[in-house]
């Protein structure tokens, strides 16, 4: 106003400047010029305002369903929450973001191998992750989902992938299987026979034969997956050479997927329903609790479970949350009273009323998960029994109670499971590496190769298994193909062997390895020097115990002999001195006694070994890397006996001893006129920390 005051005093026209202002609108108080700031607010707020009243609208008369939304987007729930917030949000970025290369000081070894594997994987998943959520938020925002009354927001950790470890005998907190008792109690499920009480190992599926649970920590061990089926007397020789390598053994899902295939897949993507009417009536508080629980508050997310469960008795949700806190509070304390306390909840859960079959499936699999890591295989079994009793249809279910079965030592009924599951689903990778196992354990060799093979071809979850490529290959081995050679080296590329010779199961990691040792490379020369020393009169109280009518001499009984005939006398075994064998040789017994080394290795024996012409022992490995074996030769005959370790032969000579580590690949032939008689001593390995000798399971 007041440059047009000036032009119009002045006569003079507005300058070009002014011009521009008029037509943009740079007068403040021009009427025409623009909007007023009253005006401008007042269409604020009247936006605003409709903005508002939409709002209300929508969430009133339920335009979106958004728990439907919320629901759709639990797909990706990645801490264990129940729903999708900034938590998954973070955990999902940090997915599809690249791993940053790691300086070789810090990356641990992998094997060349095993990276060919892992790192497609990770790249195509990240892909196909990133694909999937925008997918799923399109679906969500931009369709209109039927409601499902059902839908359960809340989470079960128990659906989470159990976290792989390779520690036999330490268990970190929030870890099932890595824990061991300090001194063991070891129940009669896992207990490996002793001399006078032997059984066929390869007839035991047991997986942790050791005693396991939350008691003291023990040597770090790479996690066992085989049973005992190599405690084996003794060993042998000739080199048998793996053939070329280069032809891949193809294990994975055949490109053809069946319907029930594909049925299967879309139950497991089915996010499990864990409340009931009146559980959603007070899931905020569940919720609640449950965030405590997720965010490692266990005490106070135990207290606040209690509070719901006496407040609400009858709602399964909340006694479900208190089984899992007392399951984690178990893992912190590393009490088993606390576990034993978790399993009892876990219990209590089915029986209370109105309980989600999901709910029921999750409390049962984790109450025998539970049972089975403190050793309680019979009741596990139980558990699992109910399970298939209350969900006939569900062939998982059937498949763990085979494995309950089988950790029992009872294969009749574990066969007759896998026959029924097979009979269902007739492509079940994990049936079938189950059912082939049995029949190598009922020595139907042939007919196990099938089943082993195309189980592992499977690639379905739980077959690969280091087990299962130990008993393919070695049933190739018995028929004479040397494909085995190719599937050790592909349980070796896996993870699951040391190399394609060294296959024992149950090991420490970074232990010297290596197929012959020498007396001064084990330390243990005093021991060598004094078996040696007194090696006739071993032998003497051996060829006494030999020449009696009732023979204390057993025939070995692991199904290792191809023919022949094959015998022991044990005196120790896991440690453990048989006191009515040793008055039958006091004197080898007291000189033994010096040496802790050897008497006191709980994961081997000291016996007497006779071998008689004609006898071959199949290639085979022992079950652990943590002990040396020792043959001091008694009676050798001139020709015909040798032994194989790995791809080098040796012969044993009267009076000396032969040091080899039964981890690696061993065969035996006894192709002599008369019997060959040596004294076998099984020591600790030199590298095991007094620490890890005192504290291994034995086997």
């Amino acid at each position: 106003m007041a440059s047009r005051k000036s032009s119009r005093a002045t006569g003079g026209s507005p300058s070009p400047g002014s011009k521009r202002e008029t037509k943009h609108g740079g007068s403040k108080n021009g009427k025409k010029e623009g909007l007023s700031g009253s005006s401008f607010f007042t269409w604020f707020m009247v936006i605003a305002l409709l903005g508002v009243w939409t709002s209300v609208a929508v969430v009133w008369f339920e335009l979106v369903d958004y728990e439907e939304v919320l629901g759709k987007l639990g797909v990706y729930d990645a801490d264990g929450d129940g729903d999708f917030d900034v938590e998954d949000a973070k955990v999902l970025l940090e997915r599809s973001v690249p791993a940053q290369p790691t300086s070789p000081e810090s990356e641990e070894t992998v094997q060349p191998a095993e990276k060919s594997y892992v790192e497609p994987d990770h790249k195509t998943a990240d892909i196909e992750l990133e694909e999937e959520i925008q997918s799923v938020l399109r679906e969500a925002l931009h369709s209109q989902p039927e409601r499902h009354e059902d839908v359960d927001e809340s989470v079960s950790d128990q659906w989470q992938v159990k976290e792989e470890t390779h520690g036999e005998t330490f268990e970190a907190p929030a870890t099932d299987d890595m824990l061991r008792e300090f001194e063991p109690e070891i129940p009669e499920a896992y207990e490996t026979p002793d001399s006078d009480q032997k059984e066929d190992a390869m007839k035991h599926y047991e997986e942790d034969r050791v005693h396991e649970d939350y008691s003291e920590d023990q040597g770090i061990e790479s996690k066992p997956t085989e049973d005992d089926v190599v405690i084996e007397p003794e060993e042998s020789e000739t080199p048998v050479k793996p053939e070329d390598y280069s032809d891949d053994v193809q294990v994975g899902k055949s490109e053809k997927e069946t319907e029930q295939d594909k049925t299967e897949k879309a139950k497991k993507k089915k996010k499990p329903k864990l409340l009931n009417k009146f559980d959603k009536t007070i899931k905020a508080e569940l919720d609640a609790a449950e965030k405590l629980r997720k965010k490692g508050k266990v005490e106070e997310a135990l207290r606040a479970f209690e509070a719901l469960v006496n407040q609400y008795p009858q709602s399964p949700r909340a006694r479900y949350g208190k089984a899992q806190s007392e399951d984690d509070l178990a893992e912190k304390m590393r009490s088993n009273e606390m576990l034993q306390q978790a399993i009892n909840t876990y219990d209590e859960v089915v029986s209370l009323p109105n309980v989600p079959s999901d709910l029921i499936k999750l409390s049962l699999k984790r109450e025998a998960d539970r049972q089975q890591f403190l050793g309680r295989m019979r009741g596990s079994l139980v558990t699992l029994q109910k399970l298939v009793q209350l969900f006939p249809s569900e062939t998982s279910f059937k498949n763990d109670l085979g494995v309950g079965y089988l950790l029992i030592g009872d294969n009749s009924n574990a066969k007759k499971v896998y026959e029924e599951v097979l009979s269902l689903a007739p492509n079940d990778g994990f049936a079938k590496v189950h059912y082939g196992f049995i029949l190598k354990a009922e020595n139907k060799i042939a007919e196990s190769i099938p089943y082993l093979q195309e189980g592992l071809e499977s690639g379905d979850p739980g077959t690969d298994d280091g087990r299962f490529y130990f008993h393919l290959g070695d049933a190739l081995q018995r028929i004479g193909d040397k494909e085995a050679y190719k599937w050790y080296e592909l349980g070796y590329q896996r993870g699951h062997f040391a190399s394609v010779w060294q296959r024992s199961l149950y090991n420490v990691k970074g232990l010297k390895a290596q197929p012959w040792w020498t007396a001064r490379e084990t330390g243990y020369t005093e021991l060598v020097k004094s078996l040696e020393k007194n090696w006739k009169l071993i032998r003497d109280e051996g060829l006494a115990v030999m020449d009696k009518k009732q023979s204390l001499f057993l025939p070995e009984d692991e199904n290792l002999r191809e023919k022949g005939d094959w015998s022991q006398f044990t005196l120790w075994q896991q440690g453990r001195k048989n006191e009515n064998a040793c008055k039958s040789v006091p004197k080898t017994c007291a000189l033994l006694e010096r040496f802790p080394e050897a008497t006191g290795c709980r994961r081997g024996q000291i016996k007497y070994s006779i071998m008689h012409p004609g006898t071959h022992v199949w290639p085979h490995t022992g079950p652990t890397n943590c002990r040396l074996r020792m043959h001091l030769g008694l009676v050798i005959p001139k020709e015909g006996c040798r032994i194989r370790c790995a791809q080098e032969n040796r012969e044993w000579e009267e009076g000396r001893v032969l040091i080899f580590d039964d981890s690696f690949e061993h065969e035996v032939w006894q192709d002599a006129e008369s019997y060959r008689l040596i004294f076998i001593v099984d020591v600790w390995h030199p590298e095991l920390t007094a620490q890890q000798r005192r504290t291994l399971p034995a086997i």
